[in-house]
């Protein structure tokens, strides 16, 4: 799984990200296929469960080419139909001009009976801009699923108000780490260090106590064709 430092200022969406999805890697299985691969972060935990991974990704990706098969999401995938058992794709539909196509791929793809995973931001900061559209409400997920074709579609938040809230304080001033010569930026760092870590520490109790979903940093989303 992903690693992730605490002296970060965005380690709890990791944390409580990777916890999310490795739940549900526990119910991998067959071959999977992850759209938008990236670094491959999941391919050791899902090959634990799966007989074969296969990541894709486009030849623009700012992460280093580490895809199996090169291609536009966008795009019909150079991928014959029924041949996948599960479809994973991890915060990647917000860079799609077309989601809904990826989506219609991601079904084609799929045997009968075969499951998606995907994560989705919701409240969260632009980033590897220009390439990033879209931000999703669960309302428009369960209707672009539903239209695709796919059913059991289950939604779940990944935080509430209170984790959402830190993160966006936490991205805010993470600016001021950036700014300034060396010794403003050391400082900056030094000072606001352990406001993030105490904010992110506190901010999971408090989402316990007091949960609004309707304010979350995004969602994980599971359905079968």
């Amino acid at each position: 799984m992903p690693r992730y430092s605490y002296f970060d200022h965005n380690w709890i969406i990791f944390r409580r990200g990777d916890n999310r999805i490795q739940e549900q890697i526990q119910e991998m299985y067959g071959v999977v296929y992850d759209l938008g691969c990236g670094t491959r972060p999941y391919e050791k935990a899902i090959l634990e469960k799966a007989d074969r991974y296969i990541g894709i990704d486009w030849s623009n990706t700012l992460h280093g080419l580490h895809a199996d098969i090169v291609a536009d999401l966008c795009q019909p995938l150079p991928i014959d139909s029924g041949v996948a058992d599960v479809v994973v794709s991890f915060q990647v539909m917000e860079h799609l001009p077309e989601p809904e196509n990826m989506l219609e791929e991601a079904f084609r793809i799929l045997r009968n009976g075969g499951r998606i995973l995907l994560t989705v931001p919701f409240q969260w900061w632009i980033h590897e801009a220009p390439w990033d559209y879209y931000r999703y409400t669960r309302y428009g997920l369960e209707y672009m699923f539903n239209r695709v074709g796919f059913v059991d579609v289950h939604i779940k938040e990944t935080s509430g108000f209170w984790i959402m809230w830190v993160l966006k304080f936490n991205y805010q001033t993470k600016r001021y780490t950036q700014r300034g010569n060396r010794l403003k930026r050391v400082l900056a760092r030094i000072f606001l260090t352990p406001i993030w870590f105490l904010g992110q520490v506190a901010a999971p109790i408090l989402d316990r106590i007091d949960f609004n979903p309707a304010e979350t940093s995004g969602y994980i989303v599971t359905a079968r064709k």
